[in-house]
């Protein structure tokens, strides 16, 4: 088995900073939206180049284009459909793509418009590839805690229970973190609890092991997306070992963004040293210029081919997706259960 083959587990992965390059052209030249005149131009402005790497900030403006044109049903769709066929061919059996629906209604969707869109491209791919899938709704930080908690109930309104096959698993924030601590939104977090979502939150990227702190303590999150920063904290370090709390790490990206320095040993290491479960992520597949294969060759170089194979069977287990979810066949446009 080499790594191609070796069936891998997704759980941390953002739909518009994954959406091919090529169908990103495509739908921008259909539009006459196209920011520079040649694809190779274009492309510099989407993804991580050298010179970008100063900050989150700046990794997250690499998100603002793609936004142009994912404002319409069935841009989104066609990107759901695009971005799970590149996994499928990598063989990815289980992915979660996150999202925050909210910044695809600027022209006109509702909020729940825009989730059904990602549940209907998920339905279409999983047909093809017998792929597990699940969404994970995100709220944005510096929306604000109201906006969140309208979020959590209306991802509530599409979970996975809901639907014959694809739906809505988990809840998540997101964005500058930055004045933006994970207590603000509690209530938030509380609702998607109730609700039955599985709750992850962005922490320890940009801010302190505080943030993952409270990403635990106040809003319950089971899963950590980056956690970068909990190696400040050994005793932080020992929480999230003892409790089962597994941290999504997305190497090439926490490079680029500033959140472990360029020459420095990626904290997944340690996490794995002391126990704590970890997930191999992309975060963004064309931001990063990265995949799944990538990913995992960069923990396979210094840990080897067996434990890579172990990270991506133990992800699973943690993966928001209930285990009797149907996969592969039924109605590919998401529709509610009857009741």
């Amino acid at each position: 088995m080499d790594l191609t083959t070796l069936p891998k587990t997704e759980l941390h992965m953002h739909l518009d900073g994954s959406i091919p390059m090529e169908l990103t052209w495509q739908l921008m030249t259909e539009y006459r939206l196209n920011p520079r005149p040649t694809l190779e131009e274009t492309e510099r402005l989407l993804t991580m180049q050298p010179e970008d790497e100063t900050s989150l900030l700046a990794y997250l403006d690499k998100f603002s284009y793609p936004l142009w044109i994912t404002q319409f049903y069935e841009n989104i769709q066609g990107a759901t459909i695009a971005i799970l066929d590149r996994l499928a061919a990598l063989n990815v059996t289980l992915a979660e793509l996150r999202y925050s629906p909210i910044v695809h209604t600027y022209a006109g969707l509702t909020v729940r418009q825009a989730i059904r869109a990602v549940l209907s491209g998920m339905n279409h791919a999983r047909k093809a590839h017998g792929m597990r899938v699940g969404l994970i709704v995100i709220a944005m930080r510096q929306h604000g805690p109201h906006i969140a908690k309208i979020l959590a109930r209306q991802a509530i309104a599409e979970g996975q229970r809901f639907h014959r096959r694809s739906g809505v698993v988990g809840f998540d924030i997101a964005g500058a973190e930055r004045g933006n601590p994970p207590g603000l939104f509690r209530e938030a977090f509380l609702l998607a609890r109730h609700g039955g979502l599985g709750l992850t939150v962005h922490a320890g990227e940009d801010e302190g092991p505080r943030s993952v702190w409270e990403a635990v303590d106040e809003l319950g999150a089971r899963r950590i997306g980056h956690g970068c920063s909990a190696l400040q904290d050994m005793t932080l370090v020992q929480r999230l070992a003892r409790d089962r709390i597994l941290v999504e790490c997305c190497v090439t990206s926490n490079y680029q963004t500033g959140a472990v320095p360029r020459g420095a040993r990626h904290p997944i290491f340690t996490f794995l040293e002391h126990g704590v479960p970890v997930a191999i992520c992309v975060d963004n597949a064309t931001v990063s210029r990265t995949d799944s294969v990538r990913e995992s060759a960069l923990v396979a170089d210094e840990v080897g081919l067996d434990e890579v194979i172990r990270i991506h069977r133990q992800a699973r287990e943690f993966s928001f997706i209930a285990a009797d979810a149907p996969s592969g066949s039924g109605n590919p446009d998401g529709e509610a259960r009857e009741p």
